[in-house]
């Protein structure tokens, strides 16, 4: 495999497993247990509170590290990363690749009273409803990994279930789709996910190319407080952290650090 199929990798698996899903459980069943769903949460108000958000992220494994973190309790995590302070808990339920499962994304719902992202690989409408259906507020579309065509109709379909959608790009080309299919939340990823290379100065070169109105997401490459402020400096609205949480020994710790930066006057955002 070389190095630019990554993304064409996981997306295969994601498929895969989609379609063993689509057999056991019809679209119509899906549907009507998204519609039975309590309403999304306000993603947007928890996101534009005064300081920088913390999405924290329940995370076991990933392609470029491997394992992580056992996690065998996702609940709990999830629970002390609310009262760390996070304003948002994002979920990987991607499983080959991240070990992650929508039973997670269920005892996570459970668990905690701010929103919930599914940060998956989204390519079909079956998920957005999936995703409903097992409790999340937000989902994660990429857009290296969607036509246009897709992209637009995937997020027109999330936002039509009171859903919030996370759209997540690596280059200014891409921060283009994502504002012509209509973003209200953009998360610039410092990882390449055709190469897994990490460039951290990737939202600083693209954020300023971002309407104001236009939620701004740094994710990857946040190790600590000063990754943070590095990204507030540089116009970020919030942070998502995944790897420097399970990794860290004390994740409720570790979050209220990052949230307790966020909201320090010295933060270009603390009072924004």
């Amino acid at each position: 495999m070389t190095s630019a199929s990554v993304l064409d990798s996981i997306i295969e698996g994601v498929c895969a497993d989609l379609a063993v899903r689509e057999a056991a459980v019809p679209l119509a069943e899906v549907k009507a247990a998204a519609e039975a769903m309590p309403p999304p949460l306000d993603v947007m108000a928890a996101l534009r509170e005064p300081g920088i958000a913390v999405i924290a992220e329940v995370k076991r494994a990933s392609p470029s590290k491997g394992q992580l973190a056992p996690i065998a309790d996702p609940a709990d995590l999830a629970s002390t990363y609310a009262d760390g302070g996070a304003r948002a808990i994002s979920v990987l339920t991607e499983q080959r690749r991240f070990n992650g499962s929508l039973a997670d994304l269920d005892a996570v719902r459970a668990a905690v009273s701010v929103p919930v992202l599914r940060k998956d690989f989204i390519v079909r409408p079956y998920q957005i409803h999936e995703a409903r259906a097992h409790g999340a507020d937000m989902l994660l579309l990429i857009v290296a990994a969607l036509g246009q065509q897709a992209l637009e109709s995937l997020l027109d379909r999330t936002e039509s279930l009171g859903m919030t959608a996370l759209v997540e790009v690596h280059t200014e080309e891409e921060a283009d789709r994502a504002l012509t299919a209509g973003a209200k939340v953009i998360g610039v990823n410092a990882r390449d996910l055709n190469t897994l290379e990490v460039d951290r100065d990737c939202f600083a070169r693209i954020a300023p190319g971002l309407p104001t109105e236009v939620v701004k997401i740094a994710e990857s490459g946040v190790r600590g407080t000063a990754d943070l402020l590095a990204y507030a400096g540089a116009g970020a609205d919030a942070v998502l952290v995944g790897e420097g949480l399970v990794t860290s020994g004390d994740p409720r710790a570790a979050v209220a650090d990052l949230v307790s930066a966020g909201k320090h006057p010295s933060c270009p955002k603390s009072a924004r």
